[in-house]
């Protein structure tokens, strides 16, 4: 099971941390003073809307979306103008998606995904500034398409329906077929699992098709926190969490930290057990809350932006 796999191998770099902190009685009072009200799925706090676009195209814009949505820090920032206004981040990316598909460009059939030219792709990704990662981001979109051109008939939906509802099935044929997805970091010699995007993938389809269609998934329960960048800043601003001094300076000096270091390691693994944590002080006072609804609220949350925040750590990585 994959909540077993993700928990166990990060509760050993938890165990043996030295660059982070939890504080468990910051969770505590968290877990006290969250409200039922504050329930909102990440994607319904889009501010763009994609609701127009069919069954079909909605699968498919999640698989381009959720496929090369990693690492958009950067000086300056990458922003995507559409529709008069301006968005950096995830809604960057959903903006340029919406915008290739408004100017014509088929971003969301595969055929032309898998043999998306260099130029297409750079004139769908345009922005202030070449997007980090582009030539990864390329490489994956091409190769994602191709794996589902060979093996299900060019269609994403036809894998889903291999996994027969089951979300955990899910998950092993997207980080199994889809290489990029396969999430994964060594720590202390120990193979330690994530599966960020791939879990988020998965989330994603169940709560755009509202558990109907292709999103009538079960086992979803056993889903983690998405270990990125935006929670555990979240967390350090409330105070869940802290870093030992070298690091704190790295990541307020704004220092890249290696993927794959321990730093790193332990800085996604603590992330994944606060949520955790979380969800037992909740269930302490009789709330069965998912990991997922405390994901999505402290990603949400990161996303207001206010002048004390402190940076979050910089990494470049196709992971998140």
């Amino acid at each position: 099971m994959v909540k077993s796999r993700v928990l166990e191998t990060t509760k050993f770099v938890v165990d043996n941390s030295t660059s982070v902190k939890i504080h468990h009685d910051k969770i505590v009072e968290f877990a006290k003073n969250f409200q039922d009200t504050n329930f909102v799925h990440w994607l319904s706090a889009s501010p763009i809307s994609y609701a127009h676009l069919n069954n079909e195209d909605k699968l498919n814009f999640l698989l381009v979306f959720n496929s090369t949505s990693f690492c958009y820090w950067g000086n300056p920032k990458w922003t995507v103008e559409y529709r008069g206004e301006k968005y950096d981040g995830s809604w960057a990316m959903v903006a340029a998606i919406l915008r290739a598909i408004d100017e014509g460009k088929p971003i969301l059939d595969t055929d032309y995904r898998a043999n998306i030219t260099r130029e297409d792709y750079q004139a769908i990704m345009r922005g202030n500034v070449e997007i980090p990662l582009f030539e990864e981001r390329w490489n994956v979109t091409r190769s994602t398409a191709s794996v589902l051109l060979e093996r299900y008939d060019g269609s994403f939906g036809n894998l889903i329906q291999a996994a027969s509802g089951d979300a955990i099935k899910l998950l092993e044929l997207i980080t199994t077929q889809f290489p990029s997805f396969d999430d994964t970091s060594t720590y202390k010699d120990k193979k330690i699992y994530f599966y960020k995007r791939a879990q988020l993938l998965i989330e994603d389809i169940k709560q755009l098709f509202g558990g109907e269609g292709y999103g009538n998934l079960t086992n979803l329960e056993g889903f983690t926190a998405c270990a990125d960048y935006k929670l555990p800043q979240s967390m350090r601003k409330l105070g869940l969490i802290s870093y030992e001094k070298e690091l704190e300076e790295k990541i307020d000096g704004l220092i890249q930290i290696p993927k794959g270091s321990s730093e790193e390691v332990e800085i996604r693994a603590n992330t994944i057990w606060v949520v955790e944590m979380i969800c037992e002080e909740l269930k302490n006072t009789g709330k069965i809350i998912p990991s997922m609804v405390i994901n999505d609220y402290l990603w949400i949350m990161g996303q207001t932006k206010s002048a004390d925040d402190k940076p979050y750590h910089r990494t470049l990585t196709t992971a998140y």
